[in-house]
């Protein structure tokens, strides 16, 4: 790997002081690269290459709404960015045009035909809808916290005044509340207002469920002259968005309102992952630590219980067992809970202690509603209460080990709340400074009922229509993340047997 590194790196020195492309491949794999990096498909070595007779064919971009099609466009040439500190404007490195896309799903084969749908890909536009130096925008943040929300209004902030010199930039507090009361100050926000504010926990502009009126939210938008919003929030908050571009549309507004999806929980649908989510899983190692140490030292039967969030999805609590690898037993909602018998949890749990004195799992909030029921009640988002499933599951593990003889001590760690208050990491502040900034170029292009997420590791405007209509997403009960759930856990498969897909007839995969 090292050898890799260093050939690489020369190779890249040397194209770099001479000033010509990397064109050849270091490595020899057949193939050539462009001067921008992409693979060159017309050089390939076909003596390394298999070639299989795929036929793609048209493909389908999903249909984004522009305010150039109602309104009339400032027609802006769009190619230059942010000004440096001599006093130069540099250029952007390339601009996006209508038909650059990004596939939906890029995995192909005999039993699994290539899809045609794709996405508009994300990024700065030829063409300015907004003429920025009349550009109002106004942010902001619904629903629970989540690590990333300051860091998103840091970058939003920065690339509208610094690299399109936007007019103003006003912060809404408390959710959507705060378009209606009016002890709620909206905040001016400033390069100086943002500076830092990446690397603190929560939101600046404080958050809340509910609240949601739509004609007073319109009101507040005209008086205010806003051409531009900026949701930040899971789906419940996008249905309350996709409102709002209805009905600027309809009472002929000149407002783009963008999208960035928000949820701890992972379970946004057609995106690659949410921002915070990493954090959440990284943060989660500390419960899970803690719950080793108490299990394995209260001696004898010692039983670690740790519950993560995952209301509808299992994401996080999966995701930490498999980052953890100390963890017997992992409860996601995906997975029937079973108690006992031969797939049943208890009698797992049992063989574990016998084998290493003690025992630790992991339990999604959201587990065990096939058990336990659901609720009746709602929160101001309208969300089902959950049942304590946390408590259930200790008293059916006590209650069974003193039947068996064998009494266990169970702690349980509840660290939600820490997991959701902590900064981003820099792998999330990476991940909310590309969502910001795309918002920003998608919104100065015209844009709107639109939110902008990662697609096989390429930024994408998706409708917000399409958000809605397929979120909450699950873990795939069948896919690789509860397989390697299973491997790692040793748990008993609690789901209904289903063949493997794939290369089962013979043919290589």
């Amino acid at each position: 790997m090292r050898l890799a590194v260093t050939i690489i790196f020369v190779a890249s020195i040397e194209a770099f002081v001479h000033h010509k492309p990397l064109l050849k491949n270091p490595f020899n794999f057949g193939l050539s690269l462009s001067p921008d990096g992409q693979f060159d498909g017309s050089k390939i070595d076909t003596g390394k290459w298999s070639k299989i007779p795929y036929n793609l064919g048209d493909i389908y971009i999903s249909k984004v709404q522009n305010l150039s099609d109602d309104f009339s466009s400032s027609e802006i040439k769009n190619d230059l960015m942010v000004q440096e500190s001599s006093g130069e404007s540099s250029y952007w490195n390339r601009l996006v045009g209508e038909l650059d896309c990004v596939l939906f799903d890029v995995i192909c084969g005999p039993d699994r035909p290539p899809q045609k749908q794709a996405f508009l890909r994300a990024g700065p536009r030829p063409v300015l809808h907004f003429e920025p130096k009349n550009t109002v925008a106004a942010i902001v943040t619904c629903g629970g916290l989540c690590p990333g929300l300051n860091s998103v209004i840091h970058h939003l902030t920065e690339t509208l005044v610094r690299n399109y010199k936007a007019k103003r930039v006003i912060g809404i507090r408390g959710g959507f509340a705060g378009f209606v009361d009016k002890n709620l100050e909206p905040i001016e926000l400033t390069l100086i207002k943002v500076n830092r504010l990446q690397h603190q926990g929560g939101t600046l502009l404080g958050t809340s469920r509910g609240g949601f009126d739509l004609d007073k939210i319109i009101k507040f938008l005209k008086e205010n002259e806003v051409n531009q919003l900026y949701v930040i929030g899971g789906d419940g908050t996008h249905r309350a968005a996709q409102k709002i571009a209805a009905e600027c549309i309809a009472k002929k507004l000149n407002i783009a309102v963008a999208g960035i999806p928000k949820t701890i929980d992972n379970d946004v649908a057609l995106v690659d992952k949410s921002f915070g989510f990493e954090t959440s899983v990284e943060t989660a190692q500390d419960a899970i630590d803690s719950a080793v140490i108490e299990a394995s030292c209260n001696i004898p039967n010692g039983i670690g219980i740790v519950k993560l969030m995952g209301r509808h999805s299992g994401f996080i609590a999966a995701h930490a067992t498999l980052a953890s690898g100390d963890v017997d037993l992992c409860l996601v909602p995906e997975m029937p809970l079973v108690l006992d018998g031969p797939k049943g949890f208890l009698p797992h749990l049992m063989r574990r202690i016998k084998e290493k004195g003690y025992a630790v799992l992991v339990v999604a909030e959201g587990a065990g509603e096939d058990v336990l029921g659901q609720s009746m009640k709602t929160d101001a988002s309208g969300n089902k209460e959950l049942p304590k499933i946390a408590e259930y599951i200790r008293k059916s593990i006590e209650t069974y080990f003193e039947d068996m003889g064998m009494p266990a001590t169970c702690k349980t760690i509840d660290p939600s709340y820490t997991i959701r208050s902590v900064a981003a990491n820099p792998a999330d502040q990476m991940l909310c400074m590309v969502l910001a900034q795309n918002a920003v170029h998608a919104a100065m292009a015209g844009y709107t009922e639109f939110t902008v997420g990662m697609m096989n590791s390429k930024a994408v405007l998706i409708p917000m229509s399409l958000i809605i209509s397929t979120s909450p997403r699950q873990l795939n009960p069948y896919g690789r993340v509860l397989e390697r759930v299973l491997s790692t856990t040793l748990q008993p498969n609690t789901l209904p047997y289903r063949p493997p897909k794939g290369a089962i007839n013979g043919y290589k995969s």
